[in-house]
């Protein structure tokens, strides 16, 4: 389900010069270590970053001045000073931001992320929350032929996203969701199924072949378990965005909970032409579902990503055009 993928290594391009994966004599390819990639986290992270970053100020017509709280996540590289300080720099932010870091939570960390920043809006009526997400799964590929290593290899890629989030209303012409709740769950049976781990040669990812088949047996009573604590049912609902954390994966979903092919058009587009770009992903999806004004009377957008532990995190949210009803505090399932 894959057409294209993309990453901040030439590597992968026939004719270049290698700065990771270089060919030994014996025709094998070299395993880097972890500071070797590493030190490229540190080189590309940041300018990535950024140019989401401006994409998305630009879109939602918000100025530097605006922001009053930075947050960042990633689970693909370490670095400090990292690119939050050099989004500071290079958006011209008040050095007085506010600044968190979500590290090394994966796939769903972007949910966590929206979490807190609607905590801060809610809190604080002149907020403007910047939300960045960047992940450099590529420097991460595995030589050793071990099946978990081969599907890591095979679905996931680069990329970076961004999000504004503020309490005053935006322009009435500009896309944009209203955050409404969110809520979290953790399928303990799937803990051996998905693990991210920092080894000596880069990071290691541990990925279960039967991560789809729990999903599918398992989330339909988790999502009505989410749904209901933020006091809806599934025929409540007017779209989904499900991180496509791989075919297989928006396959069972799709069967499970019973959903027309149209519902998983988007994420299904995005996994075609970015594969799986860990926390960023669910972003991309967003951004794409946002281009399409709501129609009227339309539903809510139950947004879905999965990760390590085996975690699921959920979001709603509601689209232009919908009339968003009080808001709803976070639930637990």
């Amino acid at each position: 389900g894959i057409h294209r993928r993309h990453s901040v290594l030439p590597d992968f391009v026939p004719g270049s010069s290698p700065r990771l994966f270089r060919e030994q004599a014996d025709g094998r390819l070299a395993e880097p270590g972890t500071g070797a990639r590493n030190r490229v986290y540190e080189e590309e992270a940041p300018g990535l970053a950024l140019a989401a970053a401006r994409r998305a100020l630009a879109a939602a017509g918000a100025g530097p001045a605006s922001i009053t709280h930075l947050i960042t996540a990633s689970c693909t590289g370490f670095a400090n000073p990292g690119p939050d300080l050099r989004l500071i720099q290079g958006l011209g932010l008040n050095p007085s931001v506010e600044r968190y870091h979500l590290g090394f939570m994966g796939c769903y960390a972007a949910f966590p992320a929206l979490r807190l920043a609607d905590h801060l809006c809610r809190s604080d009526p002149e907020a403007g929350v910047l939300v960045v997400c960047v992940e450099l799964c590529s420097l991460h590929l595995q030589v050793q032929p071990r099946s978990d290593s081969l599907l890591a290899n095979a679905i996931f890629a680069d990329g970076a996203a961004a999000a504004v989030v503020r309490a005053p209303p935006p322009p009435a012409d500009r896309p944009r969701f209203a955050l409404s709740g969110f809520g979290t769950c953790i399928l303990p049976e799937g803990e051996s199924e998905m693990a991210w781990t920092v080894g000596d040669r880069g990071f290691d990812m541990i990925l279960g072949g039967g991560i789809p088949s729990l999903l599918a047996e398992r989330g339909p009573d988790a999502l009505g378990d989410l749904l209901a604590s933020v006091g809806l049912g599934a025929g409540d609902l007017g779209g989904w965005a499900i991180h496509p954390g791989g075919r297989a994966i928006l396959d069972a979903l799709g069967r499970s909970l019973g959903l027309p092919e149209a519902a998983l058009a988007v994420s299904r587009g995005v996994l075609r032409d970015f594969g799986n770009m860990s926390s960023a992903t669910i972003l991309f999806v967003l951004e794409r579902m946002m281009r399409t004004p709501a129609r009227e009377g339309a539903g809510p957008v139950a947004a879905l990503a999965f990760g390590p532990g085996l975690t699921v995190e959920f979001a709603l949210l509601h689209p232009l055009g919908v009339r968003p009803p009080a808001p709803i505090r976070s639930g637990r399932a």
